[in-house]
């Protein structure tokens, strides 16, 4: 009998991680980082609830940290064996675990300073680059289809999801005694067909358990086409009234989406900025990284960035696009006052660059502000959306005049219904359990699972154990 326990990602959005034991052996499914009001993100500094060293592998399904992002820590703890993920994820997962470490340190210092002025016991950072250099040396590169053992008896595939470059559906099988086998497929993070660059999430039609996201088990998106007609209108007005537009994003993947479509602005001569800067060394990394695997791209995509430029590449695709990876160079876009569109991170504005731009822009009425995704609660993207009138914002206080705007249509994630056609494909109704997701987005899509294919859906509890 294998066993699975639920140690994140339930019933909330972040921080996704789950155990598998079997034949004797214990593997971890995601190792995220908790993410959104600072209690919650406290969590990261607990002790994790099973023993790291007694674990064979990790399987990572893609690098965005809320998956990934406590692996160091992992092996800090005693870590040592192998970790599981696409070659492109891998890539990634460089890039940002070793920005995670830099910020680590960095928040740790200035959290130091105060508390050693009030007599308190300094923290240590949760990790360091020394411990994220010994995770990336775990990992194990595996290609979309091919099938590998990670410990006795389970063997993992990969397979295209669509949500960012190396994103994996983890299809699991478990070969216990007496010639048992049973699947496990966890979702990831599903996109939405037709996203721009990357290929549709994989059609999978077997299962025994399902384990699936359910971010936006509550809603549909906007129409794709819609979105960008709305953008357009919001550039249009800006440029009209004289403003800049700030866009916060994910460093990886959205970031890459957006300039996308902006260059389709821009080849159709649409686009009236004079300037598009993308102030986030992340995202430039990230950029080249997709650059790297373009291979990757949906055909339509990638032949319509090969039409219009040899190498295909996203930087060249927006010929009006700034790097600006320094800081001076950052601070100079402040003495820009109108005609700029300005992605920046991080994506749900707690920390990054963004939150000096709003230091400049937010409080002027004819700037505006574009919410591309998901802002989790407690940060201070969410407040904004909610609308709030005054935030405080590097220890000031900011009116919020700038006119703000959320663009669901561009989510990295799907939809209901999105979900439920994804979750038609299997041949028969497997044992699900709706993870990813806030309490009451898991309960809508759990309804309408029901409603619509008669299936019932589960939502487990943090720390909760099923046999299967």
């Amino acid at each position: 009998m294998a066993l699975l326990t639920f140690h994140g990602a339930t019933r909330q959005v972040t921080g996704s991680c789950y155990l598998i034991e079997a034949n004797g052996e214990k593997v971890l499914l995601e190792c995220g980082m908790t993410q959104g009001f600072r209690r919650d993100e406290q969590q990261n500094r607990n002790r994790f609830p099973f023993d790291p060293k007694t674990l064979s592998a990790v399987v990572i399904s893609h690098a965005h940290l809320d998956h990934s992002g406590l692996l160091p820590k992992l092996v800090a703890e005693g870590f040592s064996g192998s970790i599981y993920l696409t070659p492109d994820s891998a890539d990634l997962l460089g890039l940002m675990l070793k920005d995670a470490a830099n910020l680590q340190v960095r928040d740790v210092e200035w959290e130091n300073r105060w508390r050693q002025r009030a007599g308190k016991v300094p923290l240590k950072p949760l990790y360091v680059q020394a411990d994220t250099e010994r995770a990336l040396e775990l990992c194990q590169r595996i290609d979309y289809g091919t099938t590998t053992a990670v410990a006795k008896g389970i063997e993992i595939s990969f397979h295209e999801a669509g949500h960012i470059l190396g994103s994996a559906i983890v299809e699991m099988l478990v070969h216990e005694p007496h010639n048992l086998t049973r699947r496990l497929v966890f979702s990831g993070d599903l996109g939405s067909p037709n996203a721009p660059l990357l290929r549709d999430p994989a059609v999978l039609e077997e299962a025994d358990l399902l384990l699936m996201e359910s971010t936006y088990g509550d809603r549909n998106h906007r129409g794709r086409d819609e979105t960008l007609q709305e953008l357009q209108a919001i550039l249009d007005l800006a440029w009209a009234e004289g403003g800049n537009v700030l866009i916060p994003s994910f460093s990886v993947g959205r970031a890459q989406d957006l300039l996308y479509y902006l260059g389709k602005f821009y080849q159709a001569g649409t686009l009236k900025q004079q300037a598009v800067f993308l102030d986030s060394p992340m995202a430039i990394a990230a950029t080249a990284i997709y650059d790297r695997y373009q291979h990757r791209y949906s055909d339509e995509d990638r032949s319509l960035l090969l039409d219009n430029d040899l190498h295909g590449r996203l930087q060249t695709w927006l010929p009006i696009l700034r790097c600006t990876e320094s800081p001076d160079e950052s601070m100079a876009i402040n003495r820009v006052n109108s005609g700029a569109i300005i992605i920046a991170g991080a994506g749900m504005c707690n920390g990054g660059r963004i939150v000096h731009h709003f230091k400049h822009n937010l409080w002027r009425k004819e700037c505006h502000v574009i919410f591309p995704g998901f802002q989790a609660k407690g940060t201070l993207g969410r407040r904004l959306v909610e609308g709030a009138q005054n935030v405080r914002v590097i220890h000031q206080n900011l009116a919020v005049k700038a006119q703000i705007h959320t663009l669901g249509g561009f989510s990295a994630h799907a939809g209901q219904s999105e979900l439920i056609d994804w979750l038609r494909n299997f041949k028969r109704c497997p044992e699900i359990y709706l993870v990813h997701g806030e309490e009451e987005k898991s309960r809508a899509l759990a309804a309408a699972i029901k409603e619509q294919l008669g299936w019932p859906a589960n939502i487990p509890e943090q720390g909760e154990q099923i046999a299967f």
